[in-house]
């Protein structure tokens, strides 16, 4: 007899994946394809398609409606906001389609918040605890901790661990939290 899957999965939902974490809940009419990788204790939304070649670390949240392609790879505790639309071609022409291994990588980096309805641009990285607002699209990489928001996104200021805004010296009035700049963008002393 075989073995039950140690995750929940709506009975609209189609799940190739044989790579979901065990404690995932999948949500309806969302679609994993094989090749796709999901960590442990997940929470896919309704109506999300991920495509195989994705990579999702533990713990990550995704609303419902968004979209992850092939070489999007997303770190743990991640926050991916309703109908985010990551890319993974620059240039898509259907006269001259590209293949896979020509697609450019994007990175998310653990504790990353992305905003509702933000597109993300295909081979950037977007930091450890940084914030896209909502709606934004971003077309460069982003520096951790950095918040940004707008089309196309700049920076508009820094975010905590926590969420919280930081002060113009890089102290958090929510959480307590001190920050120091480097060449990365912001790290906890």
């Amino acid at each position: 007899m075989p073995e039950l899957p140690d995750y929940t999965v709506d009975p609209t939902a189609l799940v190739d994946s044989s790579q979901v974490g065990s404690g995932t809940v999948i949500w309806e009419f969302v679609r994993i394809m094989e090749g796709a990788v999901i960590g442990k204790d997940c929470k896919i939304g309704g109506s999300c398609f991920i495509e195989s070649g994705a990579t999702l670390g533990d713990r990550v949240i995704v609303k419902n409606g968004s979209l992850i392609w092939h070489g999007v790879n997303i770190g743990d505790d991640v926050f991916v906001g309703p109908n985010v639309v990551f890319t993974n071609d620059l240039a898509p022409r259907v006269k001259f389609l590209t293949q896979a291994d020509e697609w450019l990588e994007t990175r998310v980096e653990a504790g990353a918040t992305i905003g509702a309805q933000s597109t993300i641009l295909s081979g950037i990285t977007i930091g450890h605890n940084a914030m896209i607002g909502a709606g934004a699209v971003v077309t460069g990489d982003v520096q951790d901790h950095a918040l940004v928001y707008g089309n196309p996104a700049t920076q508009a200021g820094w975010s905590c661990t926590c969420g919280g805004r930081l002060s113009d010296t890089y102290d958090c009035s929510q959480c307590g939290r001190t920050f120091q700049l480097t060449s990365k963008g912001l790290v906890d002393v």
